[in-house]
């Protein structure tokens, strides 16, 4: 069933008025939910309506049974995992971005997606003192994009791979033992395995320990291995230390080991010019992640 334009602007009133009303009170609302698991599964029908529901009983279900069974990032008492806030602002760039419903595949599906992510691109580079030549994209999750981080050094190490797959090749990955857990995630979905994983000790301020790396990459080398990747990370997000970066990328050089900074937790701070010397090293990087909601 099709919503007719006067519906539409009578229901996406409503809608306005109930996120107006939730950012006004949400302080009083508890920011765990107090649902036990599988309450709100069994009060939802078992299948699929056979008619569409008024639009009236959808948002009424929304406010009696989604949000009490909802955790609130949106909460300013929500310290968990990572603690963000969606402004009211960008509620309401959510909703124009929902109403255009661009896919950037390429810039002919897109034009105006594909411009403006690098345009912002280049405000964030700018914004954390990055080199004036780097390009970047927009993914998902950090997680995503330490994927393609791998199939890139991958690609670099042997351009063959990307007809053949890794082959005979038996590629290593180091990173900190406190490092993110989508380093074992990617070598796992890259055909490596979560063995080809080296996990480098921490000194006593959690980074990552040199002796420890050059090690293992020169043990590795002996074994008759590829050592492919070094994942030096700004902000773990066990305890926020900071990787020793440029002695890392002096390493990675010397070795021809691609060397990928993952300030996705950190990297935002260094907008303050007073936090920019977390960064330092990481223009050495041939690819760097930051999560600017962070």
């Amino acid at each position: 069933m099709m919503m007719s334009p006067d519906d539409f602007r009578r229901h996406g009133h409503s809608v306005v008025e109930w996120v107006a009303r939730y950012f006004e009170t949400v302080r009083a609302r508890p920011v765990l939910p107090r649902a036990a698991p599988g309450e709100l599964a069994a009060s939802l029908p078992t299948s699929a309506p056979e008619e569409p529901e008024p639009m009236e009983a959808i948002l009424a279900d929304f406010d009696r049974l989604i949000v009490p069974a909802s955790t609130l990032w949106n909460h300013p008492s929500f310290h968990a995992y990572f603690a963000i806030s969606a402004s009211p602002p960008g509620v309401l760039a959510e909703t124009l971005c929902a109403a255009l419903n661009m896919n950037g595949m390429l810039w002919k599906s897109s034009p105006a997606l594909t411009e403006l992510e690098q345009v912002t691109m280049r405000w964030l580079a700018d914004w954390l003192g990055l080199p004036d030549g780097w390009s970047g994209m927009t993914h998902d999750t950090a997680s995503t994009a330490g994927v393609h981080v791998l199939a890139a050094a991958r690609q670099r190490a042997d351009a063959a791979s990307r007809q053949r797959g890794n082959g005979a090749a038996r590629y290593t990955v180091y990173c900190s033992e406190l490092a993110h857990s989508f380093v074992d995630k990617a070598a796992i979905v890259m055909g490596f395995g979560q063995e080809a994983v080296r996990r480098i000790a921490v000194d006593d301020r959690f980074r990552m320990q040199l002796a420890a790396l050059a090690q293992t990459i020169a043990a590795d080398r002996a074994a008759g291995l590829t050592p492919l990747c070094i994942v030096a990370t700004v902000g773990t997000t066990a305890v926020a230390s900071v990787d020793p970066v440029p002695e890392i990328a002096r390493i990675a050089a010397r070795e021809r080991v691609w060397l990928y900074v993952d300030a996705a937790y950190g990297g935002a701070a260094a907008v303050s010019p007073r936090y920019r010397h977390h960064l330092a090293g990481s223009e050495l990087a041939d690819s760097f992640v930051v999560n600017p909601h962070k």
